[in-house]
C-alpha cells in the first residue's frame, strides 16, 4: 500500500529533537518495515501560518507541491500526523479530497476552548475541518480521548499505544563502560541519567524541580551520586547555572546526544530521573526502561501511559521534590528491588510498547481502509 504522509508541526527533518518528531519518524519507519511505502508528501510546517500574508502564500505552494507529488506518488491513502489548533493540517483534507483517497489522522488534538480566544481561534477552526474530514483516527494517548469525541464519533477513533523500535535500544555493559570513561564517571558512585530538550516552559521546569529535589541527597545522610544530563537548547546556560547552584560538582553535561547512540548514554546508567511536568507521554521513558534503567518520575500528565508505577520504575506525587529524592535513594538502596525494576522494564518495552507489534493492528485498519473505498 501506498501512503502520503504528512507532519504539519514538523516535518521529519526538523532540527530540533522532540518526542513528536520520534513519533512521527516511528511511524513511517515501522510503516515501512510493515511493507508499505509510506512517503513524506509535503514539508510545509503550518505552525500559525496564518500570521503572516507570507504564510498564506507558503500555503498555496505547499498545496501545489502536494499536489504535484501526490499526482506522481499515486498514493492508497493519505496519513497526517498531529494536526492541532498550532498547526492543523490544511493540506490533507484538500488534497485527498481531490484525488479520492481516504484521509487518515494519527494523534490530532482537540481542544474547544481554543475557539474562545482570538489567537487561536482560526487555528482551531482549521483543526476542526480536517477532524471533520478524516475517515478515521488514531491516538496514542488515551488523554485526548474524551476531546476527540466531540468532534469524531467514536466509531471512528481506535487507540494505538506508544512505542518505540526496542532493537535501537539494548543496553550494552561495554558501551556503558566506554561513555563512563569518556566522562570521568567511576563505577564507585550511582550514575543517575536524564534527557530533555533546554527550552523554554515545561522541560526546564522539570529540569529545575530534578535538581532541587536530588539536591535534597546532600544533606545528612548524604548519598553519593552522580548526575548524567544529556541535550542542548536555548536555556543551555541557564540550565548549567542551575546545576552548580542546586547540585555544585554533581552533574555532567553531554551536549546533545543523537537518538542513534542514547542507547550508549543510557547503559552507562544505573536509573532514569525525570519529573516529566506537562509530558503527553515522553519517549525517553521507553528508551530508558528498553535499555534496563528504572524510572522515577512524577506521577503526572501522559507518564504512568509509559510507566507502570512499582513495576517498571516508581512515579511519585509532585510535593517539592522530597518524594522524588526518596525513590531515588530507595532504588538505589534496594539492588534486589532495582533489579526487578530493570528486568520489568525491558520487558514492558518488548512486550506492550513495541511498536512493530503495536502498529500491525494500525496497519490491518489502514489496509481496511483503502478497501472499503473500492
Amino acid at each position: 500500500m501506498k501512503i502520503a504522509f504528512y507532519c504539519p508541526n514538523k516535518p521529519l527533518d526538523h532540527p530540533h529533537p522532540s518526542g513528536d518528531l520520534v513519533i512521527a519518524k516511528g511511524l513511517r519507519q515501522t510503516l515501512a518495515a510493515l511493507g508499505h511505502e509510506c512517503e513524506e508528501i509535503v514539508r510545509f510546517r503550518t505552525r500559525w501560518f496564518w500570521k503572516s500574508p507570507q504564510g498564506w502564500t507558503a500555503l498555496v505552494g505547499a498545496c501545489a507541491e502536494a499536489c504535484r507529488r501526490t499526482w506522481m506518488f499515486r498514493p492508497d491513502l493519505w496519513l497526517t500526523y498531529h494536526s492541532y489548533y498550532k498547526s492543523p493540517d490544511t493540506v490533507g483534507p484538500w488534497i485527498s479530497g481531490l484525488f479520492g483517497i481516504p484521509y487518515v489522522l494519527f494523534q490530532p488534538m482537540y481542544a474547544t476552548s481554543r475557539r474562545k480566544k482570538p489567537g487561536t481561534r482560526l487555528g482551531f477552526y482549521m483543526n476542526r475541518l480536517a477532524l471533520k474530514a478524516c475517515r478515521h483516527v488514531f491516538l496514542n494517548n488515551m488523554d485526548d480521548l474524551e476531546a476527540m469525541k466531540r468532534a469524531v464519533p467514536r466509531v471512528r477513533i481506535d487507540y494505538i499505544p506508544p512505542g518505540i523500535l526496542p532493537h535501537d535500544f539494548q543496553r550494552n555493559e561495554a558501551h556503558g563502560r566506554f561513555v563512563r570513561r569518556k566522562y570521568g564517571l567511576s563505577d564507585d558512585a550511582p550514575l543517575l541519567m536524564t534527557a530533555a530538550r533546554f527550552r523554554p516552559g515545561v522541560k526546564v521546569q522539570s529540569l529545575e524541580y530534578l535538581f532541587g529535589s536530588l539536591s535534597l541527597l546532600l544533606v545528612p545522610p548524604e548519598m553519593p551520586f552522580r548526575l548524567l544530563v544529556a541535550g542542548d537548547g536555548p536555556m543551555e546556560q541557564e540550565v548549567k547555572s542551575l546545576a552548580r547552584r542546586l547540585l555544585p560538582g554533581r552533574v555532567v553535561f553531554t551536549g546533545r546526544v543523537p537518538r542513534e547512540e542514547m542507547a550508549r548514554y543510557y547503559s552507562a546508567a544505573d536509573l532514569f530521573v525525570f519529573p516529566g511536568i506537562g509530558e503527553s507521554l515522553g519517549m525517553v521513558f521507553l528508551e530508558a526502561q528498553a535499555c534496563g534503567l528504572p524510572v522515577v518520575a512524577l506521577d503526572t500528565a501522559g507518564v504512568p501511559q509509559v510507566v507502570q508505577h512499582g513495576k517498571t520504575g516508581l512515579l511519585v506525587p509532585e510535593d517539592g521534590g522530597r518524594a522524588m529524592a526518596e525513590a531515588v535513594r530507595e532504588l538505589v538502596g534496594n539492588p534486589g528491588l532495582h533489579a526487578t525494576l530493570a528486568h520489568n522494564a525491558m520487558d514492558f518495552v518488548q512486550k506492550e510498547r513495541n511498536l512493530l507489534k503495536n502498529y500491525q493492528a494500525l496497519s490491518k485498519s489502514l489496509e481496511e481502509l483503502v478497501k472499503a473505498r473500492h
